[in-house]
């Protein structure tokens, strides 16, 4: 067989592939119309709630409760510092942290966010923090 008659065979294989194919339904097409009526995996929704027309609402009481921070030597430090930024719930919703962490977490506050903390102010943070809240120090 010359190269002609293979080109030929090829293009008639081509040929008749693609009318088999386009006879075929292809599994997974979605063509228009043929989607079915109904609720199919959704969630019905509540109607709508009714606002008043005075525009005065009401919520429950903020919770005030903050956690006391460990009694030590640098708490007043770390109350005066630590709350400019956020409150020292903060501090005591963290996990322990291992002792060397806690000086980068300190830097990270002075160097990333901004906090305004002296070097002497920073060493006394992170000395408090390593002695109160590492997994040995803190108490369940």
């Amino acid at each position: 067989m010359g190269k002609a008659s293979h080109i030929i065979i090829g293009l008639l294989l081509v040929a008749l592939s693609g009318t088999v194919l386009a006879e075929n339904e292809i599994p997974g097409l979605i063509r228009s119309g043929q989607y079915r009526e109904g609720t199919l995996g959704s969630v019905i929704q509540p109607g709508q709630v009714q606002q008043t027309s005075d525009g005065v609402y009401s919520v429950g009481a903020y919770p005030l409760y903050t956690p006391a921070l460990a009694q030590g030597e640098g708490r007043e430090v770390v109350q005066i510092f630590c709350r400019f930024c956020h409150s020292t719930t903060y501090l005591t919703m963290q996990p322990p942290l291992p002792a060397a962490a806690w000086e980068g977490v300190v830097n990270k506050m002075i160097n990333t966010y901004g906090a305004p903390i002296s070097e002497d102010s920073a060493k006394q943070i992170a000395s408090y923090l390593r002695a109160h809240y590492t997994q040995t120090a803190r108490k369940p």
